[in-house]
């Protein structure tokens, strides 16, 4: 990645006719290339305006807007707007047109010669989820929300922009649908490594989809801008903490894997084990529970010391409680808190690709990663301020 932004807005502003306070009051604000950064905030504080400045949609009242360091303030904005890809939560497909002629609106601008916007658009069908066969030749009002919602996106993409702007792009869409889609774009993402400016005014949606997220107040005034894990971290100030809201610690820990936490040894015995093993081990460790395995070293069973006496070795079935799910170490402390509550013993096994015990995740453990998150976010920030 170039250490130069793709995108540099140098102290813009837009002030509208007929009005004394800006809508955008001189923004500076840097894209890096490749990134997702999220523009959130409450309705009317100008990230919607500040997305239409960066293609000049709206004018600038002043300031610069660099691209891969090119001032193109000035530039024609009909060609600017060429190079970018932009989806709106309306979608706006023209209605009479089909699918295919939809998505090949800017190739054809460009004068892409019929085959290659052919191949084109057939390959965008294919990289947003819709069979060229069944969806080219239909119209936008024989599609699901859903649907027009990726047409959009393979619109967006059809001269291969480099930078994409995506004004609440999901938000017109049904809980679970808008979960796909989102999901389905940051596959895409994977992919693709477009330049990405994203406005939603949903800090879960932001979470989800930034790899950087600024917060922004009124006049698109940032107030925060980092990763979702040092913001949910450290808050900077009462306006974040309470756009956040409640529960921004747990949100946290999505940002957190249990490959990154210090599991120390849990007890646990076999199914061949005599139960006074078991016995001991959890007076040694000072637990109320063991880990059953079975005869490959896979967890089965929680087992207490009451479940035990009278037990004899391999007759331990009913006794107990079940184990629920586990975890692998590429799964989030998030899941793990997800599995802990749900969980008899209040915690919850992790297991090597072959189910093998490898530990216990307890609360105790996520208390520590979130304390250490916290730190982490407050020295990053502490470190700014001495420089």
């Amino acid at each position: 990645m170039s250490s130069q932004p793709k995108i540099h807005l140098d102290r813009v502003a837009k002030t509208y006719p007929g009005s004394r306070i800006p809508a955008v009051d001189e923004l500076t604000l840097d894209v890096q290339e490749g990134e997702i950064l999220v523009l959130v905030g409450p309705s009317g504080c100008g990230k919607s305006t500040t997305l239409r400045l960066i293609n000049r949609m709206i004018e600038p009242s002043s300031g610069r807007i660099m691209l891969d360091g090119e001032d193109v303030t000035k530039a024609n904005p009909d060609k600017l707007r060429r190079r970018i890809g932009y989806v709106i939560q309306q979608i706006g497909l023209f209605p009479h047109q089909t699918i295919s002629q939809n998505i090949a609106t800017v190739p054809k601008m460009l004068g892409w010669e019929k085959e290659r916007i052919h191949e084109r658009t057939e390959q965008l069908l294919t990289t947003v989820g819709l069979d060229p066969e069944q969806y080219r030749d239909r119209y936008p009002k024989e599609l699901s929300g859903g649907q027009a919602q990726r047409v959009g996106v393979a619109r967006a993409l059809g001269a291969d922009p480099d930078i994409m702007l995506m004004d609440e792009p999901f938000g017109a869409i049904d809980p679970i649908t808008r979960e796909r889609l989102q999901n389905e774009f940051l596959r895409l993402q994977e992919e693709l490594r477009k330049t990405i400016v994203f406005v939603t005014h949903d800090i879960d949606e932001a979470i989800k989809m930034g790899d950087r997220i600024a917060i922004l107040g009124e006049r698109s005034t940032i107030r925060q801008i980092d990763t979702p894990e040092r913001i949910l971290a450290y808050p900077v100030d009462d306006f974040v903490d309470d756009f956040i809201g409640t529960g921004s610690t747990i949100k946290g820990l999505n940002f957190q894997q249990v490959s990154g936490l210090k599991i120390p040894d849990y007890p646990a015995i076999s199914v061949s084990d005599e139960p006074q093993k078991g016995i001991a081990a959890l007076q040694e460790a000072g637990r109320e529970w063991l880990v059953l395995l079975d005869d490959q070293g896979r967890p089965v069973r929680w087992l207490r010391e009451d479940d035990l006496r009278g037990a004899a070795p391999g007759q331990y079935d009913g006794r107990g409680e079940e184990l629920g799910d586990h975890l692998s170490p590429d799964d989030t402390l998030f899941h793990a808190l997800e599995l802990m509550v749900q969980s008899a013993a209040g915690k919850t096994c992790v297991v090597d690709e072959a189910g093998r015990f490898q530990g216990v995740v307890e609360m105790a453990h996520l208390n520590k990663a979130i304390r250490r998150a916290q730190y982490e976010a407050r020295a990053h920030y502490e470190e700014l301020e001495r420089a």
